[in-house]
């Protein structure tokens, strides 16, 4: 199994478009995850199919991060109830919003010292 791309701290996104990100100072193609640990490269490219496999590294966060965003795309779309559940099982709060305003207030609070988390769906 091949290494997944990861930078190994969190940081702010610079910049979302053209089906990536920009932070670090370096560019991704494709979706993202934003944890303690650094930001990872991110399998979903879209709310379809979205389920709480996909969020199985967050999930066991709880003592790590108080909040988390899951960036939907170009628009607000609720994620699936069973992952909702399984965040509310879990004892995270998630927030959900369309990744560009997922990204800037995640910017906002990650600039306060918040311990928080993001998933974010790549647009174009």
């Amino acid at each position: 199994m091949a290494a997944r791309a990861h930078l190994p701290r969190q940081v702010a996104i610079e910049a979302y478009g053209n089906g990536g990100f920009r932070f670090g100072g370096m560019s991704h193609r494709g979706s993202i995850l934003s944890l303690p640990s650094g930001i990872w490269e991110w399998p979903v490219a879209s709310m379809e199919g979205l389920d709480p496999a996909a969020f199985a590294e967050v999930l066991g966060l709880r003592d790590t991060i108080s909040l988390f965003f899951l960036g939907t795309g170009r628009s607000l779309m609720p994620p699936p109830r069973d992952v909702r559940a399984a965040f509310e099982a879990a004892g995270l709060w998630l927030e959900f919003m369309d990744t560009g305003a997922a990204a800037r207030t995640y910017n906002v609070l990650l600039a306060e010292g918040r311990s928080l988390g993001a998933a974010l769906i790549a647009v174009e």
